[in-house]
């Protein structure tokens, strides 16, 4: 089994609690597999001050010949005085060392996955609005082109755009966005379940604007569709986002 690479976040949240209760809950097999991007001492006072008790260790890579079932970091440097109010800029610093490290780990042959504790956006540079968009750059992955896909074997679902106000939405969205983020989805389950998988667009107004000239259903999406059919995808739409089918 490959292990799993989790990084802690936002030193200044809620995560090292949420860390300590989701690791009581899972099975020791599981543990062992678990490495931790984080700063030890961090953790260390944030558990004392939470009064949680539990065996954290610091390890250099994921190459330990020793299976572990405490908490493993490999640490990443954070100035600090008090551990859930540290400096601005030195969250900001932490974050941004913290994910490039998880992304380098990431990509052994030993590692099945990254997770990413919540943060706050505002420590990414401006020009990332978000997680997401701040590991496709480090994976080199066309601007626009990044997906936040919530997978599931019987349905998964992808928001076109992410982490921006609702009113800059019909702004952000275009046809070359729509036809990027579905290539890639498609690319995606063709190379890793070596099947085409069978997508649903969503329009974007309340019963798709009535398909009237001037709506983003008209302009936009289904224009998208027409050429992503024409590139053998199987996809269909605009389906209406506010209808409810009872049977």
């Amino acid at each position: 089994m490959k292990n799993i690479v989790i990084v802690t976040g936002d030193p200044n949240s809620i995560n090292s609690e949420v860390i300590f209760k989701s690791w009581k809950r899972i099975s020791k097999k599981l543990r062992k597999r678990i490495f931790f991007v984080s700063n030890i001492n961090l953790l260390k006072k944030q558990f004392k001050k939470l009064n949680l008790k539990l065996k954290i260790v610091e390890v250099k890579n994921t190459q330990v010949k020793k299976e572990i079932k405490d908490i493993k970091v490999i640490n990443v440097d954070l100035k600090f005085k008090d551990p859930f109010k540290v400096n601005h800029k030195e969250v900001s610093k932490f974050i941004q060392q913290s994910f490039k490290l998880g992304h380098k780990i990431g990509l052994e042959r030993n590692i099945s996955g990254l997770i990413n504790c919540a943060i706050d956006k505002r420590f990414l540079a401006k020009k990332y609005s978000g997680a997401t968009e701040f590991f496709a750059k480090l994976c080199k992955v066309k601007k626009d082109s990044e997906v936040m896909l919530l997978y599931n074997k019987k349905l998964s679902v992808c928001p076109l755009t992410t982490h921006i106000n609702v009113n800059q939405i019909s702004r952000k969205i275009n046809k070359n966005l729509i036809i990027n983020k579905i290539l890639t989805i498609n690319n995606w389950y063709k190379n890793r379940f070596k099947n085409k998988p069978k997508i649903g667009i969503l329009g974007l107004n309340p019963h798709n604007a009535e398909l009237r000239k001037s709506s983003e259903e008209i302009k936009l999406i289904i224009p998208a569709i027409k050429f992503l059919k024409k590139k053998n995808v199987k996809i269909t739409g605009p389906l209406v986002p506010d209808t409810v089918f009872i049977n």
